[in-house]
């Protein structure tokens, strides 16, 4: 499994309409899903939740639980309908998700978060990895973080993506979790260090490809996430600049690339809105760019938009980078 660069999961972004755009972008980048509660797919519809396109490959699928049983058959579940990991959120810190007991409180139970990768593994045959962060409200040293680690490495999991910061529970919003405790990368570069035979994926605030080859000097992998939604194109430039890959579709193509999926998906009861929302940071940064999220929020991010305008929409894609000059 090519682990170098990953597009992190993140609710209500990383669902399997925003992956297949991705796709058409980055041929090498791995994509998680959003995070699926275990005991939903135990009682909800398995294919409403877990089905996706071949073409999304590679997928990991991120679950959360504490369940070791239910975690263990989710994951059996997850390797049925075709994902190539599976992957334990220990970094989520909402308060609903606390609630649940599942996401980041569970770094404060180590013994418990090792019974569940034991049991997952047991039932799959794919990696079975873990998404946590440096540490908890006043717990961030680098002796815990090593301990817990040491702890999961001994259930025979061997990847492990980091979130530099720490998780504030109770106290801050996920946003406010996402922006306020301070990134501490040099104690995810010490994990490596001090544990060379595990992948260890740093995460946390990255946002260019110059940072992307600063981390992979230090550790195995670098996953991204915000950055990526709010520019996806930025994933052109990881192809070339991380894989060697020059053969990527230009803006223009991926649109166009997109349309027959949007009209598959239209057909099958899909609502526009649902997955041209994905696109709205297309061209950032470029000329046109206000252009082309002013039509897509007026016309196809609406709910009742008129499915009609997908027919036209490679019209608007090249007045784009008209826009701003004719403005």
């Amino acid at each position: 499994m090519n682990r170098i660069v990953s597009v992190a999961p993140m609710m209500d972004c990383t669902d399997r309409h925003e992956r297949y755009f991705l796709r058409l972008i980055s041929k090498n980048v791995l994509l998680y899903t959003e995070m699926i509660v275990s005991e939903a797919i135990d009682r909800g519809d398995k294919k409403k939740l877990l089905s996706f396109n071949l073409k999304e490959k590679p997928v990991a699928l991120q679950l959360g639980g504490s369940s070791p049983k239910l975690l263990a058959s989710a994951a059996k579940i997850g390797e049925e309908f075709g994902y190539d990991e599976i992957n334990l959120n220990l970094g989520c810190p909402s308060k609903k998700v606390q609630k649940n007991k599942f996401g980041a409180c569970l770094i404060k139970e180590p013994k418990l978060v090792a019974e569940c990768l034991s049991e997952m593994q047991t039932k799959t045959k794919l990696p079975v990895t873990v998404k946590t962060r440096i540490g908890y409200d006043d717990v961030d040293d680098y002796e815990s973080l090593f301990n817990f680690i040491n702890h999961l490495k001994s259930t025979g999991v061997k990847t492990f993506v980091i979130h530099a910061r720490k998780a504030m529970l109770g106290k801050f919003t996920p946003k406010q979790n996402l922006n306020i405790p301070p990134l501490k990368y040099e104690m995810v570069y010490k994990l490596k260090k001090d544990f060379k035979d595990l992948e260890i994926i740093i995460n946390g605030g990255i946002s260019s490809t110059h940072e992307i080859k600063n981390h992979l000097n230090k550790v195995d992998g670098v996953m991204i996430g915000r950055s990526i939604y709010h520019s996806p194109y930025m994933l052109a430039e990881i192809e070339k600049e991380i894989f060697n890959n020059d053969n990527v579709l230009s803006r223009e193509q991926v649109i166009e690339q997109l349309v027959p999926y949007v009209k598959n998906e239209i057909k099958n009861g899909t609502r526009m809105n649902q997955i041209m929302r994905h696109t709205l940071g297309l061209f950032h940064g470029k000329t046109g760019s206000s252009f082309w999220k002013n039509y897509l929020t007026k016309n196809m991010c609406v709910r009742d938009a008129d499915v009609q305008k997908i027919d036209h929409i490679m019209d608007k894609v090249k007045l784009a980078p008209q826009a701003r000059s004719a403005g």
